[in-house]
């Protein structure tokens, strides 16, 4: 959680360099001045029914949970828009909702640097969140299916994310610090049960908006199919409560000046080092204890001496970003998995971009579970689980968790039934030798190598005549159910299942491609010739099944249609994805809470929003990491999820190697004065060069 950011003193140093060598005098009157008026006494801060806590911080509070909804809300369905919306393919559509997790990951430094430098946290917080508003409603403009074509839909949905990703990730550090400022500095502890309050407020927007949005998206229609315009609508509407709750408490809140950029100063420092040890790396000049002291020219002792120890943490931080790769594949493969199994849990029917809501739910529940009971009870059994063991142990429970989604996800992906012919050249004929009742038929048909290939077969009692039509290796689109037509008349049929799926079909046994419909009854599909109108009974098309409709006439009632199934339904419930979202939440309480404590406890106060910004780009490369995998590795989905946990292991062990050999340090040592650390400096660096000036 973010936290306030405090500015670093800097204190005198010998060797920084003179700005200008004019002697500056300040004119003195030796006249008397004539006294001053006191000032007015400061009006104490309206507080929470007589308790310590300002009443700003209620509108803070309110502002956090409604922002949080409305991220969470949008994000949950962000997969499923692109891949039945868009119609990008899973992995473009999972590279791109990575690429806008990364970049809503990357805006916080930005968002901290405005706030720090320039604008203050208030008017930050105002400026970003009427950007972030505007995201949305651009963003639910390019869910409408009346406005414009897919060109259009994509171009709002990429522009809208963008202004999303700046607005939410530009507002994240600043919010939390904001509402840390509104507390008196005698009121600590009232200040620290506020961070608790704000924490809960996130967890309470995710878990609400994870459950409805999905919700508003699939039960509810617009234009004859999924309303996601309405599901990307109400998330904006939260965001704008967000804004004018926020606005509404403005006469409330203390508005601290910006107070400098310590990201900014330590990015500096360390460039300065590197770049002034360059400069002199000649063996005249002697050596110094760290490669930081280099710096010692131009920065304090102090801030030197903190950045140290801000190093040896993020050193730690390199093999974070594999841990997060696993974990946000919540939102991309793990729901495009669900798409893919019985979602009928009997007394409801889950949304497949439902399951998300289990990791908020299980977060709040594992927390104070191990905080008050596991952690506890391991310490009595004598066993030192140190805070880096936790964050290995939920490394190991991330990569078991995608252990289990590979198993299910084998279970998942069915097959057809389909003989194997071996081919002794790229493409070869075959005769095949027909056999129905009384009628023998010899036919050829010529097939390529590594296709799917059905045989459709057509009788009337006088002749029977064949067909050999080319398959797809994935009949079930997404896991959606898919159908296709063969029509026996000898005129062409159009049929329709919807505003926007429909099948031509030609005339004496022409055959349609497969088509993703979503689940459901359809006893009366409208179907039209050049001389006739006509319904079919589907009857129920169950999700995740292929279906192969015949459509024939050897009837007094008219056209009928034969349904055969090339790929039975889903039968494996949502239910077994339990396990591994119980198994990855666990990690991610023991990984993430653990490891942000542990890192304020290894660093000086003045590094907290250093470490913080730090924290939020190992989990942006995170995601550049399964953008990455996504688009280049070509793997089924099942291989996938066994490459991410295997890596996940690789990388548990070395940084298990790295925190063996790290020596925590303790917190009393980290604050001690800086001058008992100021390495000894020789008197035959008067040759040193820096980049303006020479001493």
């Amino acid at each position: 959680m973010p936290e306030e950011r405090e500015s670093n003193e800097t204190a005198m140093n010998p060797f920084q360099k003179n700005e200008s060598k004019e002697t500056l005098f300040s004119p003195v009157s030796t006249e008397e001045l004539p006294p001053q008026p006191p000032s007015p006494p400061k009006k104490p801060p309206l507080k929470i029914c007589g308790s310590n806590y300002p009443l700003s911080i209620a509108f803070i509070v309110v502002n956090e949970f409604c922002e949080r909804f409305s991220y969470y809300g949008m994000k949950a369905v962000l997969t499923l828009y692109f891949l039945y919306f868009l119609h990008w393919n899973e992995d473009t559509s999972t590279s791109v909702y990575h690429a806008f997790s990364s970049l809503c990951y990357f805006t916080p430094i930005l968002g901290a640097a405005i706030a720090d430098s320039w604008l203050g946290k208030f008017k930050t917080i105002i400026y970003l969140s009427l950007v972030y508003v505007l995201g949305h409603v651009i963003k639910s403009l390019g869910a409408l299916p009346i406005l414009g074509g897919q060109v259009v839909h994509t171009v709002l949905s990429l522009v809208g994310l963008s202004l999303i990703a700046l607005g939410t990730g530009g507002i994240k550090p600043c919010v939390a610090a904001f509402g840390g400022d509104q507390f008196e500095a005698k009121h600590a502890e009232e200040r620290t049960r506020y961070f608790s309050v704000f924490y809960l407020s996130i967890n309470a927007g995710s878990l609400i908006s994870t459950f409805i949005t999905p919700m508003l998206r699939g039960d509810v229609k617009c234009f004859g199919e999924d309303c996601y315009a309405l599901a990307f609508g109400v998330p904006g509407l939260l965001m704008v409560i967000a804004l004018v709750v926020f606005v509404m408490g403005s006469k409330m809140y203390l508005k601290l000046p910006p107070e400098g950029n310590i990201v900014a100063q330590v990015v500096k420092c360390i460039w300065f080092a590197i770049s002034n040890r360059f400069k002199n790396r000649s063996g005249d000049i002697p050596k110094r204890q760290h490669w930081l002291d280099w710096a010692a020219e131009k920065y304090s002792m102090q801030l030197i001496m903190d950045v140290k120890a801000l190093t040896r943490v993020l050193l730690l931080y390199i093999p974070l970003p594999m841990f997060w790769a696993l974990l946000d594949q919540q939102g991309s493969r793990w729901t495009l998995q669900a798409t893919r199994m019985n979602r009928n849990l009997g007394f409801f029917v889950l949304q497949p971009d439902q399951m998300q809501v289990l990791n908020p739910f299980l977060v709040v529940i594992f927390i104070p579970l191990f905080d008050l009971g596991l952690y506890r009870l391991v310490s009595k059994c004598g066993i030192n689980f140190s805070s880096l063991r936790k964050m290995a142990v939920g490394m190991i429970l991330a990569s078991l968790a995608f252990a289990v989604a590979a198993v299910v996800q084998i279970k998942v992906d069915k097959t057809p039934h389909y003989s194997k012919l071996y081919l002794k050249t790229k493409s070869q004929d075959f005769h095949f030798h027909l056999k129905y009742h009384n009628l023998s038929v010899y036919t050829e048909h010529s097939m390529e190598e590594k296709n799917w290939y059905s045989l459709i077969l057509h009788g009337d009692g006088r002749n029977i005549s064949s067909k050999m039509i080319k398959d797809t290796d994935n009949k079930t689109t997404s896991g959606m159910t898919a159908v296709r037509f063969v029509n026996t008349l000898h005129k062409d049929v159009n049929i329709s299942l919807g505003m926007d799926i429909s099948f031509n079909v030609g005339e004496d046994s022409g055959v349609s491609a497969y088509r993703s419909v979503e689940r459901g009854e359809y006893p009366a599909v409208h179907c039209r010739t050049e001389d006739e109108v006509f319904s079919l009974n589907l009857g129920v098309l169950e999700f995740g099944a292929a279906y192969l409709f015949v459509i024939t006439n050897n009837t007094n009632q008219g056209p009928q249609v034969w349904k055969m199934e090339d790929i039975p339904a889903n039968k494996m419930s949502i239910a077994w994805q339990l396990p591994q979202y119980t198994l990855v939440t666990a990690g991610e309480v023991m990984f993430s809470v653990t490891g942000l404590e542990f890192s304020y406890s290894q660093a000086p106060s003045s590094m907290k929003s250093v470490l913080q910004a730090a924290w939020l780009l190992t989990i942006a490369v995170g995601n550049i990491i399964v953008l990455i995998v996504a688009q280049f590795s070509n793997l089924v989905q099942w291989a996938e999820f066994i490459l991410f946990s295997c890596l996940l292991l690789v990388v548990c062990l070395i940084f298990s190697i790295m925190g063996y050999y790290y020596i925590p340090v303790k917190p009393e040592d980290i604050q001690e004065p800086a001058n008992k650390h100021i390495p000894h400096i020789q008197g035959s660096m008067i040759s040193l060069e820096t980049k303006k000036t020479k001493l």
